[in-house]
Parts: structure tokens; C-alpha cells; sequence
């Protein structure tokens, strides 16, 4: 089963063959690596944070964030059909991705002041709560909880460029950026869908470390907990302005 995690596929410990003791993944390693990761995406976000208030202009940030944005898929894409690569090309997806936080964070920013140390707090906030329920077992990543998220997961994803295309044709699907309730309720189960993406990496590292998987594949559960954290992010910054913008 692919999880809904995009850098999480099919049977990801399978093919390996023996691998030495001291040469295989383990859950303490995969941590070091993500805590190396999200050091990346704060270091190019802090830079194009202090870029836009600098200048006080989006503009000023908007290549960045393009690039940030149009870069952090295409390397993602290659991370997960070269999963081998992932020691590479897992930091440069990190660095990229940290162009498109410090842009839309800035913004959000110096429109909702305050709001961006909220959404970091909420973030982190329930990726701890969700490990924590994960350890003692309150969640479990059964194949009908996977099968749920992933098919949720999806149909947001699906929702997204549906609203992307038609957005190119002139049609806006008012209530994804609007702050009426139905715009606030959508943000909110995008939020615990994302949330919900978060047991299925901790289930992988664990398996991972379990099967006895490569090195390198710690590069690779780092980068898939990376792109659910940065995701989740998001969607919590994006509910916060909704509901700051009826005050």
C-alpha cells in the first residue's frame, strides 16, 4: 500500500538484500537527519524572511518563492524514484522548501502579526502529541487507518489541481480562500488530514528501522517527514488567517 506521504511507496523495504549491521537504518539516525533538514529549511527561510522586510515588498520574494516552490517538487519527484539519492537530494529539497516557508511566512507576517510563532508552535505542537499517541499505541497505522488517510489525502490533492486549472480559465473556487465557515471548516480537515499523515512516517521509520533497511534510507524517511511537516505547516498558517481576518 503507497502511503499518503508522496515520498512513501509500495513495499519501500523490499529489494535490499543483506545489509550490514552497522550500515543499516535505525530510528535514532533518522532523527539526526530530520532535525539536519529542518535546520536547512530555516536557514533559507530566515533569509528570505529578512529579504521581504527589507524591502516590505512581496514582489521582492516572489521569484524565490517560485523557485523555492518549482525546484522543491522536481527534486522531490527525483527523491522519490531515487530513493538511493536521497542523502543529496533530501537537504537541497529542505533548502528549497525553506524559500517558499520564509516567503509566505513573511507575508502572512506582516499582515497577522504574531501569527507565524502560532502556526510554528501548533505545528511542532501536534507532530509531538501525534508521536506520543503513536508510542503508547492510542494510534495505530492499521492498513484501514492507511487506507483512510491515503484515500483523503488524495482527494485533497485531486481538490487542489482541480482548483489550480480552473483557477488558469478563470474560475476561483471562493471558499478555499474566503473565511466564511465552509472556508474554515475545508482548512480544518485539510489540517487533521496532514496531521494524520504524520503517524503514517512514524510507522515507516519504525519499519524501516525494523527491516533492517540501508543508511541511506534515513536520508529518505527524513525527507518524508519533511515534506508532511512543511505541508502541515501551511495548512495551519492558512487556517490561522482565515480565522484572523474575522476579527
Amino acid at each position: 500500500m503507497r502511503t499518503a506521504n508522496p515520498a512513501l511507496s509500495d513495499d519501500p523495504f523490499t529489494g535490499f538484500g543483506r545489509v550490514a549491521r552497522e550500515e543499516q537504518m535505525s530510528i535514532q539516525g533518522t532523527v539526526n537527519k530530520a532535525v539536519l533538514l529542518l535546520l536547512c529549511v530555516f536557514l533559507t527561510a530566515a533569509w528570505t524572511w529578512s529579504l521581504f522586510y527589507r524591502t516590505m515588498s512581496p514582489q521582492a520574494v516572489l521569484p524565490l518563492l517560485a523557485m523555492g516552490a518549482i525546484g522543491g517538487l522536481l527534486v522531490a519527484l527525483v527523491t522519490v524514484f531515487k530513493q538511493s539519492w536521497a542523502p543529496v537530494t533530501a537537504p537541497i529539497y529542505a533548502l528549497l522548501e525553506g524559500l517558499v516557508i520564509g516567503g509566505v511566512s513573511s507575508v502572512a507576517e506582516a499582515q497577522f502579526p504574531g501569527i507565524v510563532i502560532q502556526a510554528v508552535g501548533l505545528t511542532f505542537g501536534t507532530c509531538l502529541a501525534l508521536l506520543l499517541a503513536y508510542k503508547s499505541g492510542m494510534i495505530r497505522a492499521s492498513e484501514n487507518f492507511k487506507l483512510g488517510v491515503v484515500a483523503a489525502t488524495g482527494g485533497i490533492a485531486l481538490f487542489y489541481l482541480l482548483s489550480l486549472i480552473l483557477g488558469l480559465f478563470g474560475v476561483r473556487i471562493s471558499f478555499l480562500y474566503q473565511s466564511g465557515p465552509l472556508g474554515i471548516a475545508f482548512s480544518l480537515f485539510v489540517v487533521v488530514i496532514a496531521a494524520l499523515n504524520l503517524v503514517l512516517d512514524f510507522d515507516f521509520i519504525e519499519q524501516g528501522a525494523g527491516a533492517g533497511a540501508p543508511r541511506y534510507m534515513e536520508w529518505y524517511a527524513a525527507f518524508g517527514l519533511m515534506v508532511t511537516l512543511i505541508w502541515l505547516y501551511l495548512e495551519i498558517l492558512r487556517l490561522l488567517m482565515k480565522l484572523r481576518s474575522r476579527d
